[in-house]
């Protein structure tokens, strides 16, 4: 593992630890030798919102907003505790299909998160200036490298929109 690689992994991990949300994956334990690093996570039984969209081709509005709302909760979390996604979408949300969760959604994948503070923490929100994400999901502002945590809302947005429609809000010939 290259050294930025395990950089991002450990950062990914302190922000784990501090998270303990019904709808976001739970990391329990981390074990390291001289060569791994262990990660024991929550068993979620399922598959991804985007394998999902794919096979049904599209949500109706009631099971839309169930996904939709519980992804909203666990970012308003999130953002309460000061982490901003930045990569949301349907392949880091996992439905869960265990009959006790059956409905619900994890969101996993914390490798672009960023530790943000809050307008009101002495002084105005901080503004983020790396450019992350994925292109179907990335806000205008991350584009224009200068964005807060609302990013989070607007991959939201095109999430529900992809469930309701069964298509991406925009179209391209490229991802640029």
């Amino acid at each position: 593992m290259e050294e930025s690689d395990l950089i991002c992994l450990r950062y990914e991990i302190e922000v784990l630890k501090n998270l303990d949300h019904p709808n976001i994956v739970r990391l329990y334990e981390v074990y390291e030798d001289s060569s791994q690093i262990y990660m024991v996570m929550e068993k979620c039984e399922g598959l991804e919102l985007f394998e999902e969209i794919r096979k049904r081709n599209q949500f109706n509005e009631r099971e839309a907003a169930l996904v939709t709302k519980q992804i909203i909760q666990a970012i308003s979390y999130c953002h309460d505790k000061g982490i901003v996604h930045r990569d949301l979408k349907p392949e880091n949300i996992l439905l869960d299909t265990a009959k006790e969760a059956r409905g619900s959604i994890k969101v996993i994948d914390f490798g672009t998160a960023n530790i943000f503070k809050h307008e009101g923490e002495k002084g105005p929100a901080q503004t983020m200036n790396k450019e992350v994400g994925t292109a179907y999901y990335i806000a205008p502002e991350v584009i224009n490298l200068h964005y807060t945590e609302k990013c989070d809302m607007w991959s939201i947005g095109v999430i529900l929109y992809i469930m309701i429609s069964g298509q991406p809000p925009f179209d391209g010939r490229n991802e640029t």
